[in-house]
């Protein structure tokens, strides 16, 4: 799909280094997506698709990116895939273990933190297809 994609982690390592605590890493991560959203909301109104790999971890969070969408005169689309549990930490070891250039190591009781705070989309979350609002 021809898109920007947008992704905070990229841009918190470039700016802040893969070797800063995840204590930096977490302080950084409000600003950095504040500044790419005004990033994303420029691209969208110039007509042009925008991916937002921001996790969004709650449903709140979704629909106010939906809305914030909508507002532009931008669709929006949600993209989810499931992994157990086990998947994601099987993959997190593999990943420390050869970090990808560009990416900062994640903590396996960092990632179970974030399992337990995530909000999984229900079946009607996955349908919606948020549509521009109507001047």
């Amino acid at each position: 799909m021809p898109a920007l994609r947008l992704s905070p982690d990229e841009w918190i390592t470039r700016l802040y280094g893969a070797d800063t605590s995840g204590e930096a890493l977490d302080a950084a991560r409000d600003l950095v997506e504040a500044v790419l959203w005004d990033l994303a909301a420029r691209v969208l109104v110039l007509g042009v698709d925008v991916i937002l790999e921001y996790g969004f971890w709650s449903r709140s969070e979704r629909e106010e990116f939906r809305r914030r969408s909508a507002q532009l005169g931008a669709r929006s689309e949600l993209h989810f895939t499931h992994a157990p549990e086990g998947e994601l930490l099987r993959r997190l070891t593999r990943r420390n273990a050869d970090l990808p250039v560009g990416t900062f190591r994640i903590e396996e009781a960092r990632l179970r933190e974030w399992i337990a705070l995530f909000e999984s989309p229900n079946a009607n979350e996955l349908l919606a297809r948020e549509q521009p609002e109507q001047p």
